[in-house]
């Protein structure tokens, strides 16, 4: 191709013979000398846009403008137009060699094939017949590469509900990654990925939500690193659940689908968890590590028909562990009703490790467990530490299946929920922390989950509030009513003196 754009190249005529029988001289272009004098004189107009690409840029050259930009303007017209094949151009011969510059690529919106940057195209422009334009809407909104992870606005209600419970009842979810949460939790579309690594910071800005579980570490110890990143990524008053790794509680070793096919070694063995879970866990988050939680897998047989040799050797894993400090507590939870004996309560209790109340398909009703909790408390009550998993009657499978999205409740239980509130309102009027943590599993939406169960345990709390302050009245009307015993008076039960 030529500079001109004439995908098509004849050879250059040096002369040819005039009417008058005299030798005539053409320019570049194939036009007569004279022609191209008056043009450049401003003899000759030629509109622009009108004559093809030819025209355009030899009116361009004519009228003087800058040969960079004609140039510029040229070679977007050749790499629009040009076949790959096209020969050399013989004007090459006459003109020095340009170099061609690679082809910018514009963002949307800012101008079609035939603008430059800095010039706006005439109104009456007409592409090069055959050319491809690929002009961008104008009101295209560029795509961030990088979505911040924002909020859901709260609603009033949610503030105010927030705003009844008791500080020191910390509500939250089972993981916090998922992309049906939108308009709950989140306050647009994520991938479960995104939600994964960056959630948090969206997660804790929600009013009821002071607290999570990290279950991710059930199936791999995590590192320092990770758990500071989550950490960085939460209020201060925020406390995490955190998971023990399966290698140090599942007695087994399980196939893929679960099934167990050998014996762990690596089972309750102390050094393991405070190397693997325990240091890593408190180096990471700090403060903001509440329960540390041993959840035990369900057991072989063999270990269950021999209750009190497993109980103790459970005593002397859970006495190998270090101390923590005062924000944080070991928990441990079970998958087997049957080991909630005395015998394992006081277990716990001399190792000052608390029972985790799972509530689960496997395990026996809130109420029950709440009575072992009465065995092992006593006075003062300790912090309760709560994991709603499973709703009664599912597999996990099934739950799953059956919730997704997870953007709504489908199978409430108000029965468990009252429960629940019922002993949160009593440890937090206690002065005891309390902290519960919910799975989609259990009703269909764990952060909806939240939000019912605050509502009741206000209502408990209330009524508790209240009936304590009755009895203490009656107490204190009993003790001015009854005359003060003189000594005279003071004899000896059924003595008649």
């Amino acid at each position: 191709m030529d500079p001109s754009g004439t995908s098509e190249v004849e050879q250059p005529v040096e002369s040819e013979a005039g009417a008058d029988g005299e030798a005539v001289q053409f320019d570049l272009f194939g036009m007569p000398v004279d022609a191209a004098t008056a043009m450049r004189d401003g003899a000759v107009k030629l509109s622009r846009g009108t004559s093809g690409a030819t025209g355009t840029a030899a009116a361009a050259v004519a009228a003087g403008a800058d040969a960079d930009a004609a140039q510029q303007n040229q070679q977007t017209v050749e790499q629009a137009t040009a076949p790959a094949n096209a020969s050399a151009a013989p004007a090459a011969a006459t003109q020095p060699e340009r170099r061609r510059q690679p082809r910018a690529t514009k963002a949307p919106g800012a101008g079609s094939l035939w603008q430059e940057d800095d010039a706006a195209a005439p109104a009456n422009a007409v592409p090069v017949p055959g050319a491809i334009t690929a002009p961008a809407p104008a009101d295209a909104p560029k795509k961030r590469r990088a979505r911040e992870i924002v909020a859901a606005p709260p609603s009033p209600e949610l503030l105010a509900l927030a705003a009844q419970l008791p500080p020191q009842i910390h509500l939250g979810t089972s993981t916090w990654s998922f992309p049906g949460w939108n308009g709950i939790v989140y306050g647009d579309e994520y991938s479960n990925s995104k939600l994964s690594r960056e959630g948090l910071t969206a997660y804790g800005a929600h009013p009821l939500l002071k607290t999570v579980s990290i279950d991710r570490s059930f199936y791999q110890a995590l590192t320092v690193t990770e758990y500071l990143r989550y950490a960085q990524q939460v209020p201060e008053h925020f406390r995490f659940i955190v998971k023990a790794p399966m290698t140090i509680t599942d007695a087994t070793v399980r196939a893929e689908r679960g099934e167990p096919v050998s014996m762990n070694p690596c089972f309750l063995n102390a050094q393991m968890a405070i190397d693997d879970f325990v240091t890593p866990c408190l180096e990471g988050l700090g403060a903001k590590a509440g329960a540390l939680v041993f959840q035990l897998s369900p057991l072989p047989d063999q270990m269950l028909a021999q209750p009190a040799v497993f109980i103790e050797r459970l005593a002397e894993f859970l006495m190998a562990l270090p101390k923590l400090p005062d924000s944080a507590c070991y928990a441990i939870e079970i998958r087997d009703g049957s080991l909630l004996t005395p015998r394992f309560i006081r277990t716990l209790k001399t190792a000052g490790v608390r029972y985790c109340v799972g509530i689960h398909a496997r395990m026996p009703d809130p109420l029950r467990q709440a009575a072992a909790l009465a065995l092992l408390d006593g006075e003062p009550a300790g912090p309760l530490i709560v994991r709603w998993s499973l709703h009664g009657g599912f597999k996990y499978e099934q739950a799953k299946a059956k919730y997704e999205p997870f953007n709504q409740l489908v199978d409430e239980d108000p029965a468990t929920r009252a429960s629940l509130a019922e002993l949160a309102a009593r440890y937090a009027l206690a002065g005891q922390p309390v902290v519960i943590a919910i799975n989609n599993k259990a009703e269909g939406s764990a952060p909806l989950s939240c939000v019912e169960l605050a509502r009741a345990i206000i209502d408990a709390y209330a009524r508790l509030a209240h009936e304590h302050e009755h009895e203490h009245e009656h107490e204190h009307e009993h003790d001015d009513h009854a005359p003060a015993p003189s000594e005279e008076d003071e004899q000896p039960p059924g003595s008649d003196a």
